[in-house]
């Protein structure tokens, strides 16, 4: 029988297509894989009619018929992305009756080329936190330690990829939630240039940052499926037309000097300084560059996201769509008592911040003043893009820590987002890929951000590194 896990996702596209096994196969393989690996809590719910699905998958290829670019490839979603017909909780009982009524433009792209969504991803709570542990379901566990976190907030993408319970999946990226978790997992993971990708039919919240990315084993999987999901929408109107980057024969890589010490005192600090070496030896040419206000970047995010969670969760009453308190008697009963049972801690936190930095007189010095730095920079980036093809970075600090070490510590948890916030407040594109195995036995991830629309660039860099 054909290890599935071991096949690309464009060799199950050509398997399914030549007939050499059925989408059936494929399917079914995977979502038992999804039952035998429950323990983790990567899903939160399994989709059972992908196997009939599947079988109209395999109908058609029989009768001769032209399938898309991943027919019969199993998909795995998290769960703020809207899947008509299905439910969509966010991670959170405020949200645990709703069903999708329609669905977003990145479910409907991936299913018009033939893939078929098997499970909805755990995640942290409306998108809220680093370590996936916020979810009102249980925390998902790390697919290489389960004692330890998965990283977050896509921490169920990511997992459902390493521990193969599906080829692909797809999670969202504020500050480095889809890239945080890739590093924890061992898998690759992009966040795009801001608008490369619809967020039509994503519960998002961050309203300047969020960006949805595909998570694959492989660079030029994740490419493929980033192809598919890239490009303007109709529906969304920060959306863009994203053109192909030029490649080139050899880069030239940067290195912030901002970030020097925070590398330095990092555990990622051996490992990457091992990795620059032996990329210099493979003919990579490095340059120091500068990103003045990088270092002020996490500050300014912890600013303007709770600002604009805030802002967007404020529709979350127990009026509309979500679970309303029992015993509530009055209007205000419903509102107040609502929200209080409704959200969860760190959900809780961040509306709290954002209100407070949204107040009379702290407006301006607060949440004008990050916005002013989110435009400076942006200009830094192009600045350093001036001198560099892309910069590298650590994913991440540390490895996956412990279950519940940092639940209790919201600014250590925070500090975990030091290398991804960067490219999230700039817009510009970053991909974390598996580069080392710490001596705890736990993946590492490189991070390359590149300048706005340079995905395809960064793609190439990515594979580059990876020959190296």
């Amino acid at each position: 029988m054909t290890d599935f896990t071991q096949l690309t996702v464009k060799e199950l596209v050509e398997g399914i297509k030549t007939q050499k096994f059925t989408s059936e196969d494929v399917v079914s393989f995977y979502i038992s894989q999804c039952e035998k690996k429950k323990d983790l809590n990567a899903v939160l719910e399994i989709f059972y009619d992908a196997i009939e699905k599947a079988k109209e998958v395999d109908s058609k290829i029989a009768q001769g018929q032209t399938l898309g670019k991943l027919a019969g490839v199993p998909i795995i979603v998290k769960d703020n992305i809207l899947n008509k017909g299905k439910k969509m909780t966010c991670a959170s009982k405020f949200m645990q009756d709703f069903v999708s009524p329609y669905s977003a433009t990145i479910v409907k792209k991936l299913e018009a080329e033939g893939a078929i969504i098997i499970a909805r991803a755990n995640m942290d709570e409306f998108a809220m936190g680093g370590s996936c542990e916020n979810s009102a379901y249980g925390p998902c566990k790390n697919a290489i330690d389960p004692t330890c976190v998965s990283g977050g907030s896509s921490g169920g993408s990511a997992v459902a990829v390493a521990a193969d319970l599906a080829p692909i999946a797809i999670g969202t990226d504020t500050g480095g939630s889809v890239r945080q978790p890739s590093s924890f997992n061992g898998v690759v993971g992009i966040k795009p240039t801001y608008g490369a990708i619809s967020r039509f039919g994503l519960v998002a919240f961050a309203s300047s940052t969020d960006q949805a990315g595909p998570i694959t084993k492989t660079v030029e999987d994740n490419e493929y499926v980033f192809d598919i999901m890239a490009g303007k929408d109709e529906n969304d109107q920060t959306s863009i037309e994203l053109k192909r980057a030029e490649t080139k024969p050899t880069y030239k890589l940067g290195l912030c000097k901002q970030l020097a010490q925070s590398i330095k005192q990092s555990a990622s600090s051996t490992y990457f300084e091992k990795a620059v070496e032996k990329l210099k030896q493979k003919g990579f040419e490095f340059v120091e560059v500068d990103v003045p206000h990088i270092e002020s970047c996490l500050p300014c995010y912890y600013v303007l996201t709770p600002a604009e969670a805030t802002s967007n969760l404020a529709r979350f009453d127990g009026v509309k769509y979500t679970t309303r308190a029992t015993d509530a008697k009055t209007l205000e009963d419903v509102y107040i008592k609502s929200r209080s049972e409704g959200f969860g801690k760190e959900v809780k936190r961040r509306i709290i911040l954002g209100n407070f930095v949204l107040s009379s007189g702290y407006f301006d010095a607060y949440y004008n003043k990050a916005r002013k730095l989110q435009t400076w920079l942006g200009q830094e980036f192009d600045d350093a893009f001036a001198d560099c093809d892309a910069i590298i970075t650590p994913t991440t600090p540390y490895t996956a820590f412990k279950l519940g070490e940092k639940a209790n510590d919201p600014i250590s948890m925070y500090l975990e987002d030091l290398f991804t916030v960067p490219a999230s407040i700039a817009g510009v594109p970053a991909i974390s890929i598996p580069y080392a195995t710490a001596e705890n036995g736990l993946p590492l991830g490189l991070q390359v951000i590149g300048k706005k629309h340079s995905e395809h660039l960064l793609y190439d860099v990515a594979k580059k590194i990876k020959e190296a």
